[in-house]
């Protein structure tokens, strides 16, 4: 089965500045693609590629199986995009501005009016419907921004920091609606510094860096490829971290050591399930009751900055 998105050995030059060397990857029909990486990594210069903005200097881009050049005008009607600039017309009230961005795309009348009360519902914006633009918070005119490119019908959306400047609740609100209409079947390609978002939202992530993709996989297949360093918490009973430091120093070594909680030490290491065993072995030795152990994976963001590290 053919990708929605499939792009191969892309560049995009300004002049000695290579913005995107060489970048391939596919994106399945139905999927959350992540597209991480840090600032000025590439990521933006290929969405404007992607969303026929500017032209590539070179390589092979297609979507829905036809190239992007040279059905760019078919291409736009199947897409959505959420760019990362602030876009809103400041004198339109909330509801109109829904309203005409869904006359825009043709949406006829009663089925466009239902969909805008239906987005001010879902994106909590109807208690403000009849406010202006302009005298709204930041992340009010984000949430309009967004809402407004669900008022049409797409098969492909490009969803580029759509949290920026959204509360913990407002974000949530976002993600779970995007995770709806993905499992009606739209396909998304979604950017974010928030690793914890690429986690919950994204069925493949995709990590650049100076142009180059340097990593693709799954949150948990990135984590089991990158993320050697794991960390061992140990709650003591009836004992404080403190008072079993002399036991555990000459064991963990060079590992980084925390005390989270009085009774509980945290313990950073590569080799982490052997050397659990061998403080495990010390304590019990000396009478110290332990209360609970886990072993924790290392997080997204822990993996995104070790990947990024290694560039360096």
């Amino acid at each position: 089965m053919e990708s929605c998105i499939h792009v191969s050995d892309l560049r995009k030059s300004y002049g000695q500045v290579h913005a995107v060397d060489g970048v391939c990857f596919d994106v399945e029909y139905g999927k959350v693609f992540g597209f991480l990486g840090p600032n000025g990594a590439g990521k933006t210069t290929t969405i404007r590629v992607l969303t026929t903005l500017v032209h590539p200097t070179s390589g092979t881009v297609s979507m829905f199986g036809k190239e992007i050049v040279k059905h760019q005008r078919e291409i736009k009607k199947r897409i959505g995009v959420v760019l990362q600039e602030p876009s809103f017309e400041a004198n339109l009230k909330v509801e109109r501005a829904l309203e005409l961005y869904g006359m825009m795309w043709g949406v006829p009348g009663e089925r466009r009016r239902d969909r805008a009360r239906e987005l001010m519902e879902k994106f909590d914006l109807a208690s403000f419907k009849g406010m202006k633009n302009d005298e709204l918070s930041i992340g009010q005119r984000r949430r309009v921004q967004v809402a407004r490119e669900f008022m049409h019908d797409m098969d492909l959306l490009f969803l580029d920091e759509p949290t920026s400047g959204l509360d913990p609740s407002a974000r949530r609100i976002l993600l779970d609606y995007v995770k709806k209409r993905v499992q009606g079947g739209l396909t998304v390609f979604f950017t974010t510094h928030i690793m914890e978002e690429a986690e919950y939202l994204c069925d493949e992530i995709a990590i650049i860096n100076h142009g180059r993709i340097i990593a693709t996989d799954t949150s948990a297949g990135l984590k089991q490829r990158y993320g050697g360093v794991k960390a061992v918490e140990i709650k003591l009973k009836d004992y404080t971290a403190q008072s079993v430091m002399h036991m555990i120093r000459p064991i963990a070594g060079g590992s980084t050591i925390e005390t989270p909680a009085e009774d509980t030490v945290r313990i950073s290491s590569a080799d982490a399930q052997d050397m659990l065993v061998k403080i495990i072995e010390s304590l019990s030795k000396n009478s110290v009751q332990i209360e609970s152990v886990s072993v924790n994976p290392p997080t997204l963001e822990e993996v995104f900055l070790t990947v990024i590290g290694n560039q360096v």
